[in-house]
């Protein structure tokens, strides 16, 4: 079966099959978290985190399981934890103005990377990276207009560098998706 093969050649490390593997179960682990938190942006954060442990722990998934109900299971944890911390800890709202802040500065205008983009006109490009949420322009920007390492940008936004290459995975393909129905 495809997804057998897909999920052995992830355990060797094939960033292909990775890929698959997102693509393939991303809309069912955000939809299941999205009906449990009612909240798009945690929805999506913990699905984030799932695809990044999920992807760190390959090695032990059992295939006596179908590889969607390891990934639930590991979605259920994270959201678990998230629980736990947002308890003992003081949480602190974001204000609209701390909102605005973000997108503000997820919104830069890059400098020079016109070598860069040679297919897609650069302004148009930026009209559809602004269709992205915030936190996938952010990456999106630091990846490609200021050419920094994904251990870089890990450091610049404090995420784990394997959350940073799940959100760069997303990010690209949300935005060929937006740049495929724009033709």
């Amino acid at each position: 079966m495809e997804i057998n093969k897909q999920i052995e050649k992830a355990k060797q490390g094939d960033q292909v099959a990775f890929t698959f593997l997102l693509n393939h179960y991303w809309n069912e682990v955000y939809g299941f978290m999205l009906k449990r938190t009612e909240n798009e942006t945690n929805a999506e954060d913990i699905t984030i985190e799932t695809f990044s442990k999920a992807f760190d722990k390959i090695a032990t998934y059992n295939s006596e399981f179908q590889f969607n109900t390891w990934l639930i299971a590991i979605a259920k944890n994270v959201h678990i934890d998230l629980l736990r911390k947002k308890k003992s800890s003081l949480f602190v709202e974001i204000t609209d103005e701390q909102d605005q802040q973000a997108y503000n500065i997820a919104d830069t205008t890059p400098s020079a990377e016109d070598e860069l983009i040679t297919e897609q006109n650069l302004s148009q490009l930026l009209q559809f990276i602004k269709e992205l949420k915030p936190h996938y322009q952010e990456v999106i920007q630091l990846r490609y207009f200021q050419e920094m390492s994904y251990q870089e940008i890990a450091n610049k936004i404090d995420e784990p560098l394997s959350n940073v290459k799940i959100k760069l995975l997303r990010a690209k393909k949300l935005l060929a998706e937006i740049i495929q129905n724009k033709r």
